[in-house]
């Protein structure tokens, strides 16, 4: 058990020891000469202990402490005692430091440590593999001098590590990396690089195929089309089952073409290069022209359409594109809204972006649905898609084009009390106020 240093018991030593030694003196009649021996004796003990001390620190090897007396052999203990427990300490350390690192190797993504200034702490043998680093020779050196790729740069720059960054691998063209940044700690960050490769190869071999075969479905089908269109059913010699089995081949027939068409389309836009944001849309004329669609499209179930639409809010982008997103929201309303429901279609300046919704006042969608509506063929309800005529790919595409015009569909939506299908595009893509006299749209329809 460790003795603590008694400052009583060491002050009444010394003053004992002074009076025994000062009476001693006294009888001697040399009082302040034993007393300055005495004092001299105490320091000379204290300086071998120190002495004792220092080697025991700086240069024995031993482990154990040295034999000291009195106060100084509770010092030595103590300091043995530390040491002890800073050694079973640095133990545990390190033996969590090999797990960390043996976890790191085993992990099949590459691993590397960074400082709040991209400086390498640490990295795993797989990140000198896939990002050509050298261990330890790279230590200390900043991640952006090693990696010089612009976009990678400008990635860690603007620090918006929400989503991972695909690139070509430095060290091979054919290789395809992800990088994802994950901040923990304070003022570190963890950089996961994975070979995404064969990933990709499988997302293009499945964009080939579905491209592929919708085009080679597109050629018979029109054929097929065509020929039913032109059979003057009433005049044939058949059987009365012709009428209803030609209607109904020919419904389908029309359905499977427009399942073609945005099969081909959303291919298209999978495989189409970048956006270059430089052609300025025309949104008010494009949605002028749909509400005309809608129109025509609503005869049957008689919605009241009303259309809000700012008449010098423009932005740049792909025109056919946000056609596509645009028509798709109009169209589904229209379709799924139960007849006599109100749509509302919304185009206006949101501060700095541009916002579009579609709202509705129809039946609504459960919540479990919402998250896997823009999922490619997902139905709430197979049996009311089949009916209305839908594909299951009309948010697909709009997903897809919201996502190359750096934007996102939004969905709310209750049972019972509608929908709303809404997305901003960002201020970079927003034209200033066209200073343009242009008629206002009809409000309501």
């Amino acid at each position: 058990m460790r003795l603590l240093l008694s400052k009583q018991a060491i002050l009444v030593r010394l003053v004992s020891i002074a009076l025994v030694v000062g009476l001693l003196g006294w009888l001697f009649d040399l009082t302040l000469e034993f007393l300055l021996v005495y004092q001299m004796v105490l320091v000379g003990w204290h300086y071998k202990h120190l002495f004792m001390l220092d080697n025991w620190l700086w240069r024995d090897r031993k482990l154990s402490p040295p034999a000291g007396d009195g106060s100084w052999q509770q010092v030595f203990d103590g300091i043995y005692y530390r040491q002890r427990k800073s050694r079973k300490k640095n133990k545990e350390l390190r033996v969590l430091v090999r797990r960390f690192r043996d976890g790191a190797e085993a992990l099949p993504d590459a691993i590397i440590v960074l400082t709040s200034d991209w400086s390498i702490i640490w990295c795993n043998k797989l990140a000198q593999q896939l990002a050509g680093l050298r261990w330890p020779m790279d230590e200390h050196q900043r991640i952006d001098n090693l990696i010089r790729n612009p976009e990678f740069q400008q990635f860690l720059q603007q620090k918006q590590f929400d989503s991972a960054l695909e690139l070509v691998s430095p060290l091979s063209d054919e290789v395809t990396l992800e990088y994802r940044v994950l901040q923990y700690g304070e003022k570190q960050y963890l950089l996961i690089i994975r070979d995404i490769t064969q990933i990709k190869q499988l997302e293009q071999i499945r964009k080939d195929f579905v491209a592929n075969v919708s085009h080679e479905l597109r050629t018979p089908l029109t054929v097929l089309q065509g020929y039913l269109e032109v059979m003057d059913v009433d005049n044939m010699p058949a059987p009365p089952i012709w009428q209803k089995a030609h209607t109904v081949m020919l419904e389908q027939t029309k359905r499977m073409d427009a399942l073609v068409q945005q099969l081909l389309t959303l291919s298209r836009i999978e495989a189409a290069a970048k956006v270059q944001f430089d052609a300025v849309v025309d949104v008010p004329a494009m949605l002028h022209l749909l509400e005309q669609e809608a129109i025509s499209l609503n005869r049957e179930k008689q919605h009241q359409l009303q259309f809000q639409v700012d008449p010098n809010l423009r932005v740049t982008g792909m025109t056919e594109e946000l056609r596509s997103a645009f028509s798709n929201l109009i169209t589904n309303a229209i379709k799924y809204t139960p007849p006599g429901g109100e749509i509302q279609v919304c185009w206006q300046r949101q501060h700095q972006k541009a916002l579009f919704s579609v709202t509705d006042n129809g039946e609504g969608i459960a919540p479990h649905h919402v998250k896997r509506l823009t999922e490619r063929f997902y139905r709430v309800d197979e049996a009311r898609t089949r009916s209305s005529g839908g594909t299951g790919l009309g948010l697909a595409i709009v997903k897809h084009v919201l996502s190359r015009h750096h934007s996102k569909l939004m969905i709310f939506s209750e049972p019972k009390r509608g929908s709303s299908f809404s997305f901003s595009l960002p201020p970079e893509l927003v034209v200033g106020v066209q200073t343009l006299h242009q008629p206002k749209l009809p409000r309501k329809k």
